[in-house]
């Protein structure tokens, strides 16, 4: 069974939005690490907002390539947020550990908001 992974990147005003479209497994990590490089080539960004469309489902091995994506942000310093995810995947992350690398928001507009306001606490 062939994954089919959709990357679509955009910005609104200093934060880098990587939209996934499709199911997050270990099969997905050439596709989503590209999608990462993309992001990073368009320019300098310090705020990353990982938005999954659609009712993803991401397995273990999804979430093991999502924890190396999170670990070269951290390198990088950059910020990230998560929006998009149902309350059963919500809860996934918090007992992995994920939201030590990244904030969970329950909407893309709240996740700009507040990654916003976080450039005037600088």
């Amino acid at each position: 069974m062939e994954e089919k992974n959709e990357i679509r990147i955009e910005r609104e005003n200093d934060i880098s939005i990587l939209h996934i479209q499709g199911d997050i497994t270990a099969h997905s990590e050439s596709h989503i690490n590209k999608g990462y490089q993309e992001l990073n080539d368009q320019g300098p960004t310090q705020r990353i907002l990982i938005h999954f469309e659609e009712d993803a489902y991401i397995n273990s091995g999804g979430i093991a390539v999502l924890i190396q994506i999170l670990a070269q942000t951290r390198k990088k310093d950059q910020q990230v947020g998560i929006t998009g995810l149902s309350e059963h995947f919500k809860k996934i992350f918090r007992m992995v550990g994920i939201t030590k690398f990244a904030d969970i928001y329950a909407d893309a507009a709240e996740a700009v908001e507040s990654m916003s306001l976080s450039t005037t606490a600088l």
